[in-house]
């Protein structure tokens, strides 16, 4: 997918990163730094979207000719989200509460043209199930230290991370942590000009 502007990526991801270079998207990096806290009484799709939409706002007011995405991920457990681990005790106590239950993944995306004044939030669901893991599984899988900086405490994408998923419902890109399919049609839909005609 080419551009007929700068696309910018408000975020440090690294899976972000290589989600958009996967479908061919030239882009720039421009991390935002704002606060992920959102109210606990807000529904899961909208605190995604919220947050989303927080880190495109910070990013783009100093890139206005430019298209500037903010996304999201969180993990939904039984109406709970479970964030990023704060060590490596929450991460087993994450990862055995996963076990061998379902839960939805969401990702918030916003993509904002200052130029223009366009602003677009959408979010992707998709459910994940997990088999059931043992605690040697779990520890080893903590202990490689990759669990820390995911939503939930794993990743679909890592060697030991996958061998966890029993079954997903929904796109699978989007709980790596960008909904490439979501992503496409929004820009074919709402930024058409700024599309290149062999899109």
């Amino acid at each position: 997918m080419r551009l007929r502007t700068t696309f910018v990526l408000a975020s440090r991801s690294p899976r972000r990163r290589r989600l958009l270079e996967q479908i061919g998207i030239a882009f720039e990096i421009d991390p935002s730094d704002v606060d992920e806290s959102a109210p606990d009484d807000m529904e899961p799709h909208m605190v995604a979207e919220m947050l989303a939409s927080r880190k495109a706002e910070d990013v783009a007011p100093r890139r206005r000719d430019a298209i500037t995405l903010g996304a999201d991920t969180i993990v939904v457990l039984g109406g709970e989200i479970l964030g990023k681990p704060s060590g490596s005790v929450e991460a087993c106590e994450m990862l055995r509460r996963l076990s061998g239950n379902t839960h939805t993944v969401y990702t918030g995306i916003a993509l904002l043209h200052p130029r223009t004044e366009r602003s677009i939030c959408v979010s992707e669901a998709t459910s994940v199930t997990f088999g059931r893991m043992d605690a040697d599984e779990i520890e080893a899988y903590v202990a490689s230290g990759s669990p820390m900086d995911k939503a939930g405490a794993y990743g679909i994408q890592d060697d030991r991370g996958a061998l966890f998923v029993e079954r997903i419902d929904g796109d699978f890109y989007n709980v790596v942590g960008l909904p490439l399919r979501r992503l496409y049609r929004t820009l074919r839909e709402s930024f058409t000009d700024l599309l290149s005609p062999s899109t």
